[in-house]
């Protein structure tokens, strides 16, 4: 069956394009990969996908684009026509892309208006071990999404991407896998929007020393360091200067794609996080809002 297997980037329209640069390459610990169509690109050290960031200046601040990955052009056309049959609005059809790695795909709005790609054969990055207590990202762990009917939201990806349900944490919040890692996208209830991209570090070992870069370099803990219950992955959370949030995660657990039964967990604060001891909560993070461009596609 054709579906999305992985995440590859997603791009951000910032006001002030030197201060989120130089917090994904010199604080957060991207490698910069260069400029193509006014677009600087990120790439994550521990994994090949030629860039997992990208940013341009703009005067408002938007999502540009969250991209996920197909394994095939045939599987690119098949997921473009399912997109199609489902009554999403098409930004352009299955074509070559122009953007950095170029590649085969598409872009749509979803239902509530956030842009997505979804493309094949794009060109891969270098990779490289990451040697313990580097403290940096080896690559995308999962995005978190907002979406007033969030049940809805998730009925689009499982049966019309593909992706399969893990877990839920009570009835508001679905973690969704598209590969065996227990979650690659999370939905919420809520206002169109991105809540946070999460990224996967090494071990437990590296959050932390990732955690004690950050606040050296005067980034704060929004909430953490702490363990989830649904996907057992210790998560550590933050924003950018642009105020988006991120994650620095690790220990995501591995399930098998078909077979794997969702629980229910009730939610209670151990649920939310098992060690109980860190900073903040749900409660310290950003407070959801529309995204601004909604059904506008970006210029590139």
């Amino acid at each position: 069956m054709s579906r999305v297997t992985d995440i590859r980037h997603v791009g951000y329209a910032v006001a002030d394009l030197d201060s989120e640069r130089a917090f994904y390459r010199d604080v957060w610990g991207l490698r910069e990969v260069g400029a193509h169509d006014g677009c600087w690109h990120y790439a994550a050290h521990g994994n090949d996908e030629l860039f997992v960031v990208r940013l341009r200046q703009a005067a408002q601040q938007r999502i540009d684009i969250m991209a996920l990955k197909a394994d095939s052009r045939a599987d690119v056309d098949v997921l473009h026509d399912r997109v199609v049959a489902a009554g999403c609005r098409i930004i352009f059809a299955p074509r070559a892309l122009t953007t950095l790695g170029g590649g085969y795909g598409f872009r749509f709005f979803s239902a509530e208006g956030l842009p997505f790609e979804i493309s094949a054969g794009v060109a891969s990055g270098a990779a490289r071990p990451l040697e313990r207590w580097e403290g940096i990202p080896a690559k995308i762990s999962h995005i978190v999404l907002h979406a007033p009917d969030h049940k809805a939201m998730v009925a689009f990806f499982c049966d019309v991407l593909g992706f399969r349900v893990s877990d839920w944490l009570g009835d508001f919040m679905c973690f969704l896998r598209c590969n065996t890692a227990h979650h690659r996208l999370a939905i919420l209830p809520g206002p169109p929007c991105l809540n946070h991209v999460a990224y996967d570090l090494p071990s437990v070992d590296d959050v932390m020393r990732g955690i004690h870069r950050l606040k050296r370099t005067g980034t704060d803990l929004r909430w953490g360091p702490g363990r989830h219950t649904a996907g057992n992955n210790i998560f550590s959370y933050f924003t950018t200067p642009a105020g988006f949030a991120v994650e620095y995660t690790s220990d995501l657990e591995e399930v098998d794609f078909l077979h794997h039964q969702p629980t229910v967990h009730t939610p209670s604060p151990l649920v939310m996080d098992q060690w109980g001891i860190g900073i903040g909560g749900p409660h310290t993070m950003p407070k959801p809002e529309p995204d601004p461009c909604l059904f506008q596609p970006a210029e590139v």
